[in-house]
Formats: structure tokens, sequence, C-alpha cells
């Protein structure tokens, strides 16, 4: 049984923020499963689906973004999720808008949330989905990742979204990371008035 981990914040002011682009490939995942109603419990929400014979959890911790390892922690421990079957979805500063990145492993790349479920699983051996959102120029990166994405870097990302839960499925279905991160892991931004 595998679990998939959407980072974010709760609540309609942090909705369409860039630091909630895991919550965001988790519901666009819910919706294209059919997954239903998500329930309460283990500090989020959550919700059993299943792809292609293929049964998995899918998670949203509500404890805002910093403490996000106590929800996915108690969770996999509840279930009995090996911490190899966990994959995490968030957003990531170091990657320009339309590019994301499969990671089997690694630091958590300053992303706060990533960094506590690190810390609370005791190891950097977690699959992750990385979003790209850039880097800010011009003011502070915690304003900048409670905002909203500007329209041009919106026609980025959602291309980019799309591609990413063509990615998370082929995972979830072949149970095969390795082949997951070689198929996906190459992706480049579409291009917008002939520039990358």
């Amino acid at each position: 049984m595998k679990l998939v981990v959407g980072l974010g914040n709760p609540g309609l002011e942090y909705e369409n923020t860039r630091h909630n682009m895991g919550f965001r490939l988790l519901d666009m995942l819910a919706n294209d499963v059919q997954a239903g109603e998500f329930k309460k419990g283990f500090k989020g929400e959550y919700v059993k689906a299943e792809i292609e014979g293929q049964s998995f959890y899918m998670l949203k911790p509500l404890t805002y973004m910093n403490l996000s390892g106590t929800s996915v922690k108690e969770f996999a421990s509840y279930f009995k999720i090996p911490t190899e079957d966990i994959i995490v979805l968030c957003d990531d500063l170091a990657l320009e808008p339309g590019r994301f990145r499969l990671r089997a492993s690694g630091s958590s790349g300053g992303q706060k949330g990533l960094g506590n479920i690190i810390d609370l699983m005791g190891t950097e051996a977690i699959k992750r989905i990385r979003i790209g959102t850039g880097e800010p120029a011009d003011r502070s990166i915690v304003d900048y990742v409670l905002s909203a994405p500007t329209p041009e870097e919106e026609e980025r990302i959602s291309p980019a979204l799309d591609q990413a839960l063509m990615a998370l499925k082929y995972y979830l279905a072949s149970d095969d990371f390795e082949r997951a991160m070689s198929k996906f892991g190459t992706n480049k931004p579409v291009e917008l008035n002939g520039s990358k």
C-alpha cells in the first residue's frame, strides 16, 4: 500500500498560492481517479483510491506546512506503510516555473514541509515530486511562496502539473519509480513567446 502526500497550507487564503502545489497535484490525482470524499483524521484529510488495480492512500496534512511530518508519521505508523512506499508532492523554489522533478531521496532543499517529514521519519530516502515555482527576485521568500503565481508563470506551471500527474499515475500503476524518473524526469517548460 502506497501513501501519496500532498503538501500545502489549509484555508482559502492559501488555496492558489505557490506553496500549495502539493495540495493542487494531489487534488488533480483525486479527481482523475474519482477518489471520492476525503475524511478527517491523522491531523489531515485522507482517502483511499485505486489505479489499475493498485490501491493507495492520499493524505493532505492540515498542520500547516512546517509540521507536515507529524501527520505523515502518524498515518504511516497506523497503516504500517513503510517509508519506501511514501511519495511526497511539493513546491520547489530551485526549479523554474514549468519544471518538475522526480527524486528517490535527498535533502529537503529548504522545503520546510519535506524537511519535517525527513526529520520525523528519520531518513532522506523518501520519494518526491517537486513542482517548480522559481525564486523571488525582489521580495521575501515567505511573501513569494504565500502568493499566487503570475499569469505567465501559471501558463508554464499548469502543463507541468499535467505532466507530473502522468508521472505520478505511472509510478502508482507500475510500482517502478526508477522507470518513472527516466520516462518523465527531463521535462522542459513550455515555450512562451519563443523562449523557454
